[in-house]
């Protein structure tokens, strides 16, 4: 028998299967990548035609970006206190922190602890008091905010909450519900005529427990201008579950344990909610 032969001939078998089922593969990536298209588009169809129905405006398009995300739990920082307002000793002003290309030196350079970890939210920022949620992996933490406040055209203090987002805990990354699924149950179930949705952004929400540790879920946060004021839903974007939506006159600048420096009226509360 020609070994040599029979090597060449075992070889090529080889790499004949191995392109026969890398061709499979593609071919099946390719399919599920044209069914979940196909899906979307059917989906953005049907918002579209509930939207007209419903005189209801989207003034942005909706993310179309679809991570895989898992549940995260955070530890809030015990040495930096939500509750107190810290004096700046060098003011600074929000053209500095978000003008082009200046904004990260400018928090690198400031007084105020992790400020290149957090990102501005114009939504929840109002009248003088600007808001800026801690960020994880470019997802915001939507409880999780930095609130710097104004007066006469500088920031002259700051009020701060930061969380350590625990590595150890181990959590299996699961698929999301499209923002088009989001915004069309709110529109379904919630909406009323004329609704402007003015923004739909994906991040981390979680309730208020009295601990310093919490879990956050991945959300959907959708907001509602009702001209003189907002309207915040947050919708679990693994279940589609819709909280109560917190209304613009309520916005509170901090969902951290015991924000108000008084736990105990924090666990008083939780007990009332049950």
């Amino acid at each position: 028998m020609n070994w040599g032969r029979a090597k060449t001939i075992l070889i090529l078998s080889f790499l004949m299967l191995n392109m026969i089922l890398g061709f499979q593969l593609w071919s099946a990536n390719r399919s599920n990548r044209t069914e979940i298209a196909s899906d979307t588009s059917g989906t953005v169809e049907e918002l579209n035609r509930v939207l007209r129905s419903k005189n209801i405006r989207l003034t942005e398009d909706l993310p179309t970006d679809l991570p895989k995300l898992k549940v995260i739990t955070v530890k809030f920082d015990e040495s930096i206190k939500p509750s107190e307002e810290k004096t700046l000793k060098t003011p600074m002003t929000m053209t500095m922190i978000l003008g082009k290309g200046a904004s990260k030196e400018v928090q690198a350079r400031s007084e105020i602890p992790h400020f290149e970890l957090y990102q501005f939210d114009s939504v929840t920022s109002k009248n003088g008091v600007y808001l800026f949620n801690q960020v994880f992996g470019k997802l915001p933490l939507f409880d999780v905010n930095l609130k710097l406040n104004e007066q006469n055209g500088e920031i002259t203090s700051y009020r701060q909450a930061y969380v350590e987002v625990e590595s150890g805990v181990e959590q299996t990354e699961q698929k999301l519900i499209p923002a088009q699924l989001a915004v069309r149950s709110l529109v379904d179930n919630y909406l009323s005529e004329g609704s402007i949705i003015t923004e739909v952004r994906l991040g981390y929400h979680g309730q208020n427990y009295n601990s310093q540790t919490q879990p956050m879920f991945p959300h959907w946060r959708v907001t509602i201008d009702n001209g003189d004021s907002i309207d915040i839903y947050y919708l679990q974007a693994f279940n589609g579950a819709v909280e109560p939506p917190q209304k613009g006159s309520e916005l509170s600048p901090f969902a951290t344990p015991a924000a108000d420096g008084n736990k105990e009226d924090a666990a008083d509360k939780g007990k009332d909610s049950k």
